[in-house]
């Protein structure tokens, strides 16, 4: 009687691990799959919100670009020629690489009543 309590349990336990396993193996691709399409939504989101821009100066030292951007949505603002404050060192350095004339897409916040790129791709020329 024992060795048959024995191997029910073990059968039990034996089944519940396929169960588990089972489970994480269906879960892991739909969760991978959601986070997949938020980033994809967030990509779209910061495309819509992206602008057009000649570059005029890149001052590194203060931290700020100049751009003569087209309109920007997200801030409901013309375009015009403007100087931007750059926070984000990485991306800083990125644009010091630019040179006056170069065409770039952009993102652009308000942060603490500053005007402030957060994020530049370089045009590749038509």
């Amino acid at each position: 009687m024992k060795f048959f309590t024995n191997s029910l349990v073990s059968a039990a336990i034996v089944s519940a691990g396929f169960c588990v396993t089972a489970l994480a193996q269906t879960a892991a691709p739909n969760a991978h799959a959601a986070h997949s399409t938020d980033a994809m939504a967030a990509k779209k989101m910061d495309a819509k919100d992206m602008a057009e821009a000649e570059v005029r100066k890149v001052d590194k030292d203060a931290k700020k670009i100049t751009l003569k951007h087209g309109p920007i949505k997200n801030l409901e603002m013309p375009g015009m020629t403007m100087v931007f404050q750059v926070r984000d060192t990485a991306l800083l350095d990125k644009l010091a690489l630019l040179t006056p004339g170069d065409k770039i897409m952009f993102t652009a916040e308000q942060q603490q009543g500053a005007f402030v790129v957060t994020g530049a791709e370089k045009m590749m020329p038509k």
